[in-house]
């Protein structure tokens, strides 16, 4: 039986290696993630960005805005068919989750599918809007998933 001391040092050791292992994920992440300044700068000057709002059903019935130029995708459908999405673009995703969690999310699953090209609004619309810049409203039909 190993002694008190050591077994602590091992539950510290690990649960420090997990912890530094998040940490980097998270800085990887970020690299993923682009500012509403840098995004409008990009529509701008006319550079080729696909731009697609990621929101749940209920979130759009609560803010029926969009960025202009953005198409909505459910990320149901990007999860179950990848191909739909170029992998020779740039791809900005965007939603209204707390800390950007669809979107975040979504990025984490394109990375490791090789998506190099994938970023997430940092903020999503809320940060979009907070700056300014144009919405539209959201004028497509939609159907609310209530699946489980």
């Amino acid at each position: 039986m190993l002694p008190i001391g050591i077994g602590v040092f091992t539950i510290l050791a690990l649960f420090a290696a997990l912890l530094f292992k998040a940490q980097g994920q998270r800085r990887q992440l970020e690299q993923h993630s682009i500012t509403a300044e840098a995004l409008r700068a990009l529509m701008v000057a006319d550079r080729e960005v696909l731009l697609f709002d990621v929101r749940e059903p209920l979130d759009l019935l609560a803010d029926a805005e969009r960025i202009p130029g953005s198409s909505r995708l459910a990320p149901k459908q990007i999860e179950e068919n990848a191909d739909i999405v170029p992998r020779d673009k740039d791809i900005v995703v965007y939603c209204t989750c707390p800390s950007d969690k669809t979107s975040r999310a979504l990025t984490r699953r394109a990375l490791a599918k090789n998506f190099l090209r994938f970023k997430f609004l940092k903020g999503g619309i809320a940060a979009w809007k907070q700056k300014g810049y144009p919405v539209e409203p959201y004028r497509e039909t939609f159907h609310l998933d209530t699946a489980t």
